[in-house]
């Protein structure tokens, strides 16, 4: 198995794929908030609800429905905030995934990444890191 990659840029793929993993499943997962509505608990991410009300017109009330699943659509998404959110998070976990492949690739294919496209993408993801943990320092 041919590298390019040195010792540090091995371990910088692994946990590049940890990471890219992770961040997939937490996308996916409707667990960002979790609550209690018509004493049901309730959870919900950005496209994905668990255990949510609807309008039952027959008996003329609201029922929680008791599942998890998607919205039916992307306009059904409560908000606008939560559609954009929708988005970016799900652009930032494909880009997030490509980079750490590319890194995986690196490992077994010499000469795929060279040290200056290994240094830039590593300080990108530094720099998004710190971007996106700044974001709820207040301004």
């Amino acid at each position: 198995m041919a590298s390019s990659l040195t010792c540090a840029g091995v371990v910088w793929a692994f946990l590049s794929f940890l990471c890219a993993a992770a961040s997939c499943v937490g996308f996916f997962m409707p667990y960002w908030l979790l609550g209690s509505q018509l004493e049901k608990s309730v959870s919900f991410g950005t496209f994905r609800r668990c255990s949510y009300p609807v309008r039952d017109e027959s008996r003329q009330m609201t029922v929680m429905v008791e599942q998890c699943g998607r919205y039916a659509s992307f306009q059904a998404i409560p908000s606008a905030e939560w559609r954009i959110c929708t988005v970016v998070t799900g652009l930032g976990c494909g880009l997030l995934l490509l980079v750490a492949l590319t890194a995986l690739m690196g490992c077994c294919v010499s000469d795929l990444i060279s040290r200056t496209v290994g240094r830039v993408a590593g300080g990108i993801q530094f720099l998004g890191g710190k971007c996106s943990c700044g974001e709820g320092k207040g301004m």
